[in-house]
């Protein structure tokens, strides 16, 4: 009995290696989206583990729908309040002040704080879109090089993007592992800050005397506001807009921590306005109110923030699918038991599995859905806070070696006017740091939580 068990946990174990191995071909190799590929994975690891094709099917669909019910309507609202911020003039308000304020010497420092205001609410293309003119302006007019300018920037946004919700990655494996997202927020927001400025200004520094790139002439005026300067809200407003949502969920995570259960008014209204779907709705409300738009032009923003994230939605829920057919068949709990008995520590092993993802599909999202999936059944008996760090473990290792696979990549290499070379000594060495410096954060913080 005991051989045959070993024996069907062995099947298990190859189906699961097979579907990984499928999906990181069916990306890298043949080019093929991801949400096809998850979905092609997840069907075949179904099949290969003798769960059945309907029963497959069946267990794929499910997951996709927890998921999208979970994960992707804060998705949508967090694109929405994004849109709002960049078009109302908002996002330029808080990048002109700060850098307005800087003196020369602090313009890296100034402008790693700018990247990471703006990624805690947007996706990391859309900052990025919004930001490089921005790059370009203030290293033109400055004299600084672009490097230096750049690199703690896209520091800031990549580290909100991979540790900090209401980002994909991170809201996906808080939903997948059952952690909390108030804390997960906290935790995350905390690594962040000193990730930022090691891999931001610090690396900066060193980067500018390996890479000399000539800063790239403007280009036409993508991320510029539609308004004039006096019809954009105030510098107040934008950031009191963006910590609005974090101030509500991060109340409600200290109230349940004080007073858990607890059924007075406070407690209670904090439990139900720092709930993430209430927070995000807020969130967009108050910028749809605040940021002196007109009606008009906030439901075109409204209306056209959906479109660019249709397919990054597509790819959360088929991971989301692919995470139930794991669980389904029995292979997320064997993979767990054969963690947790490897006697490695259960942070590193989940920054691992991401990062391995990561440099096989290119895909921050991919790798934190496969891990967190993978690594679900090892999350269930932890407490809150352990939780909370596998999440931001797996958001780390999801940022690991960006490279040729990555369209993070050729974005930054193009927009910077860089050679390829050049690309993996900033960006790539940028985002290796990144990825273990929250791996450090989250072992130092898992000490003592």
């Amino acid at each position: 009995m005991e051989h045959a068990a070993t024996a069907g946990d062995a099947q298990l174990i190859i189906a699961a290696l097979a579907g990984i191995a499928a999906i990181v071909l069916l990306i890298s190799w043949l080019k093929l989206h991801p949400f096809l590929s998850l979905s092609i994975g997840a069907l075949g690891v179904g099949l290969a583990a003798n769960l059945g094709a309907a029963a497959s099917v069946a267990s794929f669909t499910k997951g996709f729908g927890t998921t999208m019910a979970g994960v992707g309507l804060l998705m949508g609202l967090g694109a929405m309040f994004g849109k709002l911020l960049a078009d109302s003039g908002g996002a330029d308000r808080i990048v002109d002040t700060l850098v307005g304020r800087s003196r020369p010497e602090m313009l890296p420092w100034t402008m790693g704080l700018v990247g990471a205001i703006i990624g805690l609410p947007m996706f990391f293309e859309i900052g990025l879109v919004l930001l490089m003119p921005v790059i370009l302006l203030v290293s033109q007019r400055s004299g600084q090089s672009i490097a230096k300018i750049a690199i703690p920037t896209l520091a800031g946004l990549s580290a909100m993007h991979g540790l900090v919700p209401p980002h994909p990655g991170p809201l996906v494996a808080v939903s997948t592992l059952g952690a909390n997202l108030g804390l997960t927020l906290g935790l995350g927001v905390l690594i962040a800050i000193p990730t930022v400025i090691i891999s931001g200004p610090i690396f900066a520094s060193i980067a500018d005397r390996w890479v000399n790139v000539p800063t790239p002439e403007l280009f036409g005026q993508a991320g510029e506001s539609r308004y004039e300067a006096a019809t954009q809200p105030s510098f107040a407003t934008a950031v009191t807009a963006i910590l609005l949502p974090v101030v509500l969920m991060l109340a409600r995570a200290i109230s349940e921590i004080i007073a858990p259960g607890s059924k007075a008014l406070l407690p209670s209204a904090l439990h139900v306005l720092g709930e993430p779907l209430i927070a995000l709705g807020i969130a967009v409300i108050a910028g749809a109110l605040m940021f002196r738009m007109p009606r008009a032009a906030v439901a075109r923003s409204l209306e056209s923030s959906l479109g660019p994230i249709a397919g990054i939605l597509l790819v959360v829920g088929a991971g989301g699918g692919f995470k139930q057919v794991l669980v389904d068949t029995g292979i997320g709990a064997v993979i767990a038991n054969a963690i947790t008995g490897s006697g490695l520590p259960v942070m590193f092993l989940a920054w691992f599995v991401a990062v391995l993802v990561r440099v096989a599909t290119g895909s921050a999202t991919v790798a934190t859905v496969t891990a967190a999936g993978i690594l679900a059944p090892v999350a269930a008996g932890l407490p809150p806070a352990q939780g909370a760090l596998m999440v931001l473990a797996i958001g780390s290792g999801s940022l690991f070696l960006s490279h040729l696979n990555d369209a993070g990549f050729w974005l930054v290499k193009g927009y910077l006017n860089m050679d390829i070379g050049q690309t993996l000594k900033t960006w790539t060495m940028m985002e290796c740091i990144i990825s273990v410096c929250g791996l450090i954060g989250v072992l130092i913080l898992g000490a003592f939580l």
